[in-house]
């Protein structure tokens, strides 16, 4: 926190006092939450058990000197962590004085994010919860509070925002609450969490306020993960914090028949879910170093190219919020060249796509395209009608991205510039299937993630690294091929067999 500014109480006296978060943490149920949350304020512990629940949480012995950089919550669901991190959030907004940074008229933003604003709404609730029934807080609210903004008399704003790293710049910041960041996908960026977290950052310099990230763990990938790998323990960071818990040593009170219900239908999704560990059967498939190292910067398509032979590959609609692409490619001297995609949102009609798609198709010369088996027979019937043969791919998906994966990795291929495209590559996940323990490769089992782009791009290219390239005979090589062979001397007279 920036020295210049003071605190109207500590987190200790706040959480003891009735009028303040006194009923909002109470009892032994919350003694753990109350433990990291005077910490993260820099003050001290003081009896050995709130210090043996501290080392037990974070993997640290030594407690923090002063107020976090960043608080990192590592917890299981049902494990209490909105509740307790809307009371970090509340005490932030309302017990710190931001005078001293604030400019004339400026208002400072707390904001809550998460994967979608209706996730975000769910801590926003409990923070407005908080401020109407703590008879200290109530009156610091200005007006009536809107479906997304607690705007308070001490010049704070508490706002519900979208996850996006553009539209959160540019603002002050007296803290940042980020809801489940293990989740955040975003179709048009590779690295989202990486580059919201980023963005959010500098808005936190003025005042010196914590950056409050809170996720159930998923796969081990991503700032949730590498945050972890690198802060958890003796050995991080100081000024950053990470605490790893399971559901019930955060909320004793959850009934433990719930948690062995789950551990017996799924152990490795019970595990994340409610015993805090990343997943071990879910894994990031590609590298965001390895696709920007193939792809060809302020590239978007490449032209067709005289006499070259092209092969493509489409991903027709499955229906719902499901895209259809189209992906073409070419071979040249041993590299794959990706020369095409294109996309066709859901909604619209799947004959005027395919007409679209046909037409590039002649484009390129191309009078046969590859497709999902699982397609069933009307893309056979619609392309039919523009002239293009329709053949079933031998390939499942994942067998595609398996065989797309070394040619990715070796530099073999190029691909185009285009930032949906490299978001979905990088965001593929191999997971290993519940009996028959086989690896699937698809897009994260979140809402709103695809993979339609890569897929028809991962196709694309594959075909065109196993086509059997066609030799094109230059005037020089027909006229060798008219010649006699010359046979070796001692063969000039040698004894013709009838």
């Amino acid at each position: 926190m920036n020295p210049a500014l003071h605190t109207l109480a500590t987190m200790r006296e706040a959480l003891a006092d009735p009028a303040i978060f006194g009923t909002v943490l109470p009892g032994e149920t919350w003694a753990s939450w109350r433990v990291v949350l005077i910490a993260s304020r820099g003050e001290a512990l003081v009896s050995d058990e709130e210090r043996a629940i501290f080392a037990s949480l974070t993997g640290r012995e030594i407690t923090p000197e002063r107020p976090l950089d960043e608080l990192w919550g590592i917890v299981g669901r049902r494990g209490g962590k909105s509740r307790a991190f809307s009371v970090l959030g509340a005490y932030l907004a309302a017990l710190v004085d931001y005078s001293a940074v604030q400019a004339p008229g400026e208002r400072i933003k707390l904001p809550i994010m998460a994967s979608t604003t209706v996730q975000a709404t769910k801590l926003f609730s409990y923070l407005l919860g908080i401020f109407e029934h703590s008879t200290g807080l109530r009156d610091l609210v200005d007006g009536d509070p809107t479906a997304d903004t607690i705007r308070l008399h001490t010049g704070v704003d508490i706002e519900v925002r979208p996850a996006n790293y553009k539209t959160i710049r540019g603002e002050t910041l007296a803290a940042a609450l980020c809801d489940e960041v293990a989740f955040w996908h975003l179709d048009n960026s590779a690295n989202p969490d990486t580059l919201i977290l980023d963005a959010v950052r500098p808005g936190l310099a003025t005042t010196g306020g914590p950056l409050c990230v809170l996720s159930s763990p998923y796969a081990r990938k991503g700032e949730l993960y590498r945050t972890f790998e690198r802060d958890f323990g003796p050995d991080g960071d100081p000024a950053v914090l990470v605490l790893r818990a399971p559901s019930r040593t955060m909320n004793p009170s959850l009934d433990p028949a719930i948690v062995e219900r789950a551990y017996k239908r799924d152990p490795a999704a019970a595990a994340a879910e409610y015993g805090g560990e990343f997943r071990k059967d879910v894994e990031a498939f590609i590298s965001i170093e390895a696709v920007r190292d193939c792809v060809d910067t302020g590239i978007r398509e490449r032209p067709p190219i005289q006499g070259q032979k092209f092969v493509a590959f489409v991903d027709p609609s499955g229906g719902g919020a499901d895209s259809m692409t189209l992906g073409i490619a070419h071979q040249e001297d041993g590299t794959v060249i990706l020369d095409a995609v294109r996309e066709e949102a859901a909604g619209t009609s799947p004959s005027v796509v395919v007409e679209r798609f046909a037409e590039t198709l002649k484009t390129f010369g191309i009078r046969t395209v590859t497709g999902d088996r699982y397609a069933g027979e009307w893309p056979r019937e619609q392309f039919r009608k523009h002239g293009i043969t329709y053949a079933t791919s031998e390939k499942s998906k994942s067998e595609i991205y398996a065989t797309f994966l070394p040619i990715l990795n070796s530099a073999s291929c190029r691909l185009l510039d285009v930032p949906k495209l490299e978001a979905q590559l990088v965001a593929l996940e191999r997971r290993t299937t519940r009996g028959t323990g086989r690896d699937v490769i698809d897009h994260p089992q979140i809402k709103g993630a695809h993979d339609d782009l890569a897929n028809a791009a991962a196709g694309a290219i594959t075909l065109a690294k196993t086509e059997v390239r066609r030799i094109v005979f230059t005037r020089e090589m027909v006229e060798r091929l008219k010649k006699p062979p010359q046979r070796p001397p001692h063969q000039m007279f040698a004894r013709r067999r009838f």
